[in-house]
């Protein structure tokens, strides 16, 4: 064994004597790689064929039939319906139809006009229905009918035998290969005494990324890309904290492996609508007790570059706005029997103007303004009325100008935005460096390590991004920003496909924040907007943030309807039947 080791040794001496050429090499091979691994994830996350799933047929007294494609449909005379009656004695959002999971079905009159009847009696507010029920909407008459043999036969083949366009494996085993010469060019970058360490923590990740991805394999589950994605931009991450601060890669992996758990956790309770519906309330109240417990024991502005943010616990902090987030969208989301039934935000609208406030009152702006995105999202979704969240946004937009006279910290923020290099040895001290630190990388980098912008503030964290562009090319940069904006277009593409509102809100509204959090790192760094000092999802250093991200990935997961692709997609075929009181 000695010899062996003795061995490996000799050979990274080798590699580092001979560092210059393997670095010029590699600079060509990294954004090669990366480009791979991107575009194959893509192709499976925004080439599938969006085929609705069946769950039965509103028939009709000619025989026709009309499929229910969701577990939430709205049954109406709009486009935009679920299940589309043109007729005139229905109204352009009349009834809505729900699937549960044990398999029984519900008809709710919409704005209880009394234009639903079931089996000659009108309704009032939700009733139970079965398959063969006799439904009346305004006189006209239809029955819910199951699938045929036939239907069922495909659909279970379908779950058995899922169609992927690329091997999830093989895209795996080439983001591998990108981990292992990343150490080699971090041994080739960085002091010899931080060698154990970056192997360590870049084996460890490997191996949880593909112990994550044989436990799908177990759950009979196929689709890995959202984490594969996620996995890159964490070994993005470790790069940067290898090249900036090594000594902090040991909690960098602990707060990848809290996020996997926290984004397992989250997954198992998003497989039964029912159980999530539950959580909601649990989610929603520990935010604003979080948020306070921020402002009464977050450590001293000062300490924390302006922000009351931070809660310090014996040696280690945390963010508790980082992981707010979470509790944020489940409070957010809803199904679509209680936004028809009653369409009412002013219960949503407090609650996020009690979130935003406090962290006003934190001076944490840069989480505030998140939040605020994700509440717009929300908004929009659950009510799809411009004029409202025009007005919210009117009003918002006010209580900030407000808020920048009232606290100078933010104010000056604002101030040096678009000028920094007037000021490029205070103000703008961080973007002006970022900035040449960029233009110094060009399109293929420096080198893993070989960079000068680990030396300032922030570099693994703030800006981040700059950090990537200057040590691996302003390509792999661009490659980092699109492998968010991927996950967040196949979030909306699978919004159409959603059997659950519930669902389709919570993944719009998730990646609506780390979608809005990474412009915000990366706009702020470049000065095209104001700098906030927010994270890039999974590539800044920071333990909280990187749970919230994996956290809020899981939203994700729960709303990917393909067939036998997410573990966080419960097919609801043996189910149990339940009450829902």
């Amino acid at each position: 064994m000695g010899d062996f080791l003795d061995k490996v040794s000799d050979f990274v001496l080798t590699l580092v004597d001979r560092g210059g050429a393997l670095t010029t090499l590699l600079r060509y091979v990294f954004p090669v790689l990366v480009l791979i691994i991107l575009i194959r994830c893509a192709i499976s996350l925004l080439g599938f064929r969006k085929e609705p799933e069946i769950w039965g047929h509103i028939a009709f007294e000619d025989g026709s039939r009309l499929p229910v494609t969701h577990w939430e449909n709205i049954i109406g005379r709009n486009r935009s319906s679920d299940i589309r009656m043109n007729f005139e004695n229905i109204y352009k959002q009349h009834a809505v139809l729900t699937r549960y999971d044990d398999g029984s079905w519900t008809i709710g009159d919409v704005g209880g006009r009394g234009g639903v009847a079931v089996n000659g009696q009108i309704i009032n507010g939700l009733t139970e229905i079965g398959f063969g029920d006799l439904i009346s909407l305004n006189g006209l008459e239809v029955t819910l009918v199951p699938i045929s043999k036939e239907e069922a036969e495909y659909v279970a083949s379908c779950r058995t035998n899922p169609k992927h366009l690329v091997s999830p494996a093989l895209t795996l085993i080439l983001l591998t290969v990108f981990q292992f010469l990343t150490v080699v060019q971090l041994m080739i970058g960085c002091d010899e005494e931080y060698w154990g360490s970056i192997t360590s923590s870049f084996l460890l990740v490997s191996l949880i990324m593909w112990g994550l991805f044989v436990f799908n394999k177990v759950m009979h589950r196929s689709g890995f890309e959202v984490e594969t994605i996620a996995f890159l931009l964490c070994t993005m991450g470790l790069s940067v904290i290898a090249s900036v601060v090594p000594e902090e890669l040991l909690k960098t992996v602990i707060s990848i492996i809290l996020g996997i758990v926290i984004f397992m956790v989250i997954g198992f309770c998003m497989r039964e609508l029912e159980t999530a519906k539950k959580l909601r309330y649990i989610a929603a109240a520990l935010g604003p007790v979080l948020l306070l417990a921020v402002l009464v024991f977050g450590m001293d502005p000062a300490l924390t570059n302006g922000a009351r943010g931070w809660i310090k616990i014996g040696p280690m902090t945390i963010q508790p706005s980082e992981l707010v987030k979470i509790s944020f969208v489940f409070a957010g989301a809803s199904t679509m029997d209680r936004l028809m039934t009653r369409r009412n935000l002013f219960l949503f609208i407090v609650y996020s103007g009690l979130c935003c406030g406090i962290l006003a009152l934190c001076n944490d702006f840069g989480s505030a303004l998140v939040f605020f995105v994700a509440f717009v999202v929300i908004a929009y979704l659950r009510s799809g009325d411009f004029a409202t969240i025009s007005l919210i946004c009117a009003g918002t937009g006010f209580a900030g100008m407000l808020a920048l006279k009232l606290k100078p910290h933010a104010a000056a923020r604002f101030s040096t935005w678009r000028h920094v290099w007037e000021d490029p040895l205070v103000g703008g001290f961080q973007q002006t460096r970022a900035l040449m630190c960029i233009a110094a990388g060009g399109l293929f980098g420096l080198g893993a390590g070989n960079g000068k912008l680990k030396y300032i503030f922030a570099a693994d964290s703030d800006i981040a991004f700059a950090t990537v562009c200057e040590e691996w090319g302003l390509i792999v940069g661009i490659c980092c920003v699109l492998a968010v904006l991927c996950i967040a277009m196949f979030a909306v593409r699978s919004a159409s496909l959603g059997r659950s509102s519930f669902y389709t809100i919570a993944a719009c509204a998730a990646m609506g924040m780390l979608v809005f959090q990474m412009a915000l790192n990366v706009f702020g760094t470049i000065d095209f907007l104001p700098f906030t000092g927010v994270t890039f999802p999974f590539l800044s250093n920071g333990g909280s943030s990187m749970m919230s991200a994996w956290g809020l990935l899981a939203f994700v997961k729960a709303a990917d309807t393909r067939q036998n692709a997410s573990f966080a997609t419960k097919v609801p075929a043996n189910a149990k039947r339940r009450s829902r009181g």
